[in-house]
């Protein structure tokens, strides 16, 4: 059995400055709620939101509400209140209706070759600030950028971290402890999100994702 983990990040207009390459992953209102429509009647596919854009409490909340539907937000520790990000009533917004808060670590940098101090403060102070802002627990963790290796890994096992989510673009196992994703990005449209959820990859093709992800599990 599988299940398809889908990722989003900004909606709308972004009100702060973007890091390179990220424009590509905002999407505007209309695709998002067209996409959310098919998605609402896929109950195997599991949604999250990257980033902690101000547009998951403006904009992605009220849709997924409307709908039923429930998702994990991961923001960036260091942007929580700044200008277009989302802020403390938003974290608390979020889960008291029902959505699931997690780490998406400090500063929004890979967690790859960072120093033991440096990877402290991405995987453990960003979590105790996310839980202190939001007011819930936090256990799962999405890695930036969507690098990881072994040493990231160890780690994030080491402290807790019930789940992690990956951008491996690839179908996932419910209860696996690392869980890969697909990220939407603004060439994408209710027919692609579809093509992707429903898609039935060959052998070889699985084979060569399996082999990608344990090179970077293992380097």
């Amino acid at each position: 059995m599988q299940q398809t983990n889908i990722c989003f990040h900004g909606i709308g207009t972004p009100n702060r400055e973007l890091e390179p390459g990220e424009d590509k992953y905002w999407i505007t209102s209309e695709q998002f709620e067209e996409i959310v429509d098919y998605l609402a009647k896929k109950p195997s596919v599991q949604l999250s939101f990257d980033d902690g854009n101000a547009s998951d409490a403006e904009i992605a909340l009220p849709a997924l509400a409307r709908r039923g539907l429930r998702a994990t937000f991961f923001p960036v520790a260091a942007r929580i209140g700044r200008t277009g990000s989302i802020d403390r009533d938003g974290l608390r917004d979020l889960a008291r209706r029902g959505m699931q808060i997690g780490s998406h670590g400090m500063h929004h940098q890979s967690w790859r070759r960072l120093t033991d101090a440096e990877l402290d403060e991405e995987l453990v102070l960003a979590r105790r600030l996310i839980a202190e802002e939001s007011g819930v627990t936090v256990d799962t963790a999405a890695c930036p950028l969507g690098e990881y290796d072994r040493r990231v890994l160890t780690r994030l096992r080491h402290l807790g971290y019930s789940r992690v989510f990956t951008s491996d673009r690839c179908a996932a196992r419910p209860g696996s402890w690392l869980q890969p994703r697909y990220s939407v990005t603004e060439d994408d449209s209710p027919e692609t999100v579809r093509a992707t959820v429903e898609q039935h990859s060959p052998a070889t093709t699985t084979a060569i994702s399996y082999g990608k992800r344990f090179v970077k599990r293992w380097r």
